[in-house]
């Protein structure tokens, strides 16, 4: 169970740093799914709470979840240590905090540079 949260959490990662490439990408092949406002405000909405949890000092309920599941099983999986070695880094927590502040304010500028549209608009 705790590697399906720990996979779970993984791709809500993946959806957050891989969707601003995605984004950048997609303006510059004009793709129209890109533009799309639900997908967007969904995307500022997943570092904007990354950041309020790390400014708050709280810790993911996704890693208090998998840790909690930890306890009761027995021994690492296959997955367990490579998305940790992909996710988890030894860096002091205000650095983190920094970095996560800083990738939400591309996030936000990405608003202007590339504006979402309701329909089938373009800018």
């Amino acid at each position: 169970m705790a590697d399906i949260v720990l996979i779970v959490h993984f791709l809500y990662v993946l959806f957050v740093v891989g969707s601003l490439p995605v984004i950048w990408l997609g303006a510059w092949f004009k793709l129209s799914f890109i533009r799309n406002p639900w997908f967007r405000y969904l995307h500022l909405g997943a570092i904007v709470l990354v950041v309020m949890e790390s400014l708050m000092g709280a810790v993911c309920p996704l890693t208090a979840w998998e840790n909690s599941l930890r306890q009761v099983e027995t021994g690492g999986s296959f997955i367990q240590h490579w998305l940790h070695r992909i996710m988890f880094y030894d860096a002091p927590e205000g650095v983190l905090t920094a970095v996560y502040i800083v990738f939400a304010g591309l996030v936000a500028m990405t608003f202007k540079w590339v504006p979402p549209v309701r329909g089938n608009r373009r800018s």
